[in-house]
């Protein structure tokens, strides 16, 4: 049995502009016991599922500027919080969170809830595992939405995620809000202290603590082999719209955006954001209306 801890629900009491009721599910297959958080909005049966995958140290919140855009157009939303993030459970050990742990996750509930047509919205960890994800079960994406990420294919790691990495080993209680503030100077209090909201102590902490020195950084490291594979795949057969965009002001992840552009079959110019960081989303209103412009 996994040790886990649970964020209080009066903790997202005063979440802003996020007015989605909790949506929970505690029977994925392999993750039996352990309850994950997703927001599930939208007509069932729409032709569109946009899929909005998070990344470190955020949850489905991240969302909250793009789900709207979404929804006016008359798509379905699913947006998850991965084990150890926002409203689902958070295993206390660190040793619990692997590549595989978070990857097979989504597998599992994009198999339990038969999720198709699905455009995947993706950034940071959310691509990092996220782009992995349409080779296995090609049939039942249509479409990617692409911010600041990379694929973990085992190169060497640029210097600024080596500062960032060596950053939370020092110091695995940073303050998340403090965090988002510098990289987003637009968030208000309320915003980043919900942002905060999921971590009440160090022991809600393992997932974010863990992020970091999960992404492969050599060649036999554990999800190096699958994303080098999910490389060749999203170069040689993807065949579906692309649309990505990017903020420029994030010096880590960036250039690797920039570089994954080419690597992904028929994937146009990427939207450039003079002012955006690494949390692309803050500026969602503007990437999500883009995005569907695009794909027309």
């Amino acid at each position: 049995m996994i040790e886990v801890v649970r964020t209080p629900e009066e903790r997202f009491i005063d979440v802003p502009d996020f007015d989605y009721a909790p949506n929970y599910t505690e029977d994925l297959p392999g993750y039996e016991g352990l309850r994950m958080h997703l927001v599930d909005e939208g007509p069932a049966r729409a032709g569109e599922l946009y899929l909005c995958l998070h990344g470190e140290p955020t949850w489905s919140f991240l969302y909250r500027k793009m789900m709207p855009v979404f929804l006016q157009a008359g798509g379905r939303v699913v947006a998850l919080d991965f084990y150890g993030f926002g409203r689902s459970d958070k295993p206390v050990d660190d040793s619990v969170y692997t590549f595989e742990f978070h990857r097979n996750a989504i597998l599992a509930l994009i198999q339990q809830r038969n999720l198709r047509n699905i455009t995947l919205v993706c950034q940071d960890w959310g691509g990092i595992l996220g782009l992995t994800l349409p080779m296995e079960m090609p049939e039942r994406f249509s479409r990617l939405i692409v911010m600041n990420t990379m694929l973990g294919t085992g190169h060497e790691l640029t210097p600024g995620f080596i500062a960032w990495r060596q950053f939370v080993r020092d110091n695995p209680d940073f303050r998340i809000a403090d965090l988002m503030r510098r990289a987003c100077s637009t968030l208000t209090e309320r915003e980043a202290a919900a942002y905060e909201a999921p971590f009440p102590d160090p022991s809600y902490r393992a997932g974010v603590r863990r992020f970091p020195d999960m992404v492969p950084d050599c060649p036999n490291a554990v999800g190096a082999a699958i994303s080098r594979r999910a490389r060749d795949w999203l170069s040689q057969v993807w065949s579906g719209p692309t649309f990505m965009a990017i903020g420029a002001q994030d010096p880590v992840l960036a250039p690797a955006t920039r570089a994954l552009a080419g690597l992904i079959n028929g994937c146009p110019e990427p939207l450039e954001l003079p002012e955006a960081g690494h949390f692309v989303q803050e500026a969602g209103e503007q990437v999500a209306r883009a995005a569907l412009e695009y794909f027309g």
